[in-house]
């Protein structure tokens, strides 16, 4: 079976800054898309940066929850503006696949920290939970530029986030658990923004 990516480059090398002298000689194995192939991390930022989508994710970190990695993965998918940790400024990298290195992380040490840094930028703050006063995130109208907030898998968001948020949506369920998994929600709640934002194609 051949290694996921592609070997060596074949032929001249490109006379681009952008393309890292190892990958091009060893070859890309990373989980990149196609046309990052052989391209420095720095620069696969770089081009990020000239298209991130205003919307920010941000995930409370209270119990080293293992879900923020798969979040901050899906968060690299859609190309949001950033990831913010709010709490423990550790947590579980392993999900992420990697993804870390390509997404702006933000740390806040508090909810009001937090609070504070998104009502400076201008941006309303979200939370996301199956509370019964919450709105349908399937039939709500999501701001553009806009922080969208996630608790911790099982106790969702904390008495002082839900208070911070300005707005709290839901996400529509017909099964018998109380909720879905953490990252799930998150990337349900992420594509609903691009259904509504994104520029397709």
């Amino acid at each position: 079976m051949n290694p996921p990516g592609v070997g060596p480059w074949e032929g001249s090398w490109p006379d681009d800054g952008r393309y890292d002298p190892e990958l091009l000689r060893e070859g890309d194995r990373r989980n990149v898309v196609d046309r990052y192939r052989y391209w420095t991390v720095e620069a696969i930022v770089t081009d990020l940066d000239a298209r991130r989508n205003p919307l920010h994710v941000a995930i409370e970190n209270w119990q080293h929850d293992l879900n923020i990695g798969s979040i901050v993965r899906t968060a690299n998918a859609f190309n949001v503006a950033a990831v913010h940790i709010v709490g423990k400024r550790r947590w579980n990298r392993r999900g992420a696949m990697v993804t870390d290195r390509y997404v702006h992380i933000e740390h806040h040490p508090t909810v009001d920290a937090l609070a504070a840094w998104a009502t400076s930028n201008g941006l309303p703050l979200i939370g996301i939970d199956n509370l019964p006063a919450a709105q349908p995130i399937e039939t709500a109208s999501l701001p553009e530029a806009v922080v969208l907030m996630f608790g911790q898998e099982g106790p969702g968001l904390t008495d002082e986030a839900l208070a911070a948020c300005t707005g709290h949506l839901s996400i529509a369920q017909f099964g018998s658990t109380r909720s879905i998994n953490a990252a799930a929600a998150a990337a349900i709640a992420m594509h609903a923004w691009v259904r509504q934002h994104a520029v397709i194609g």
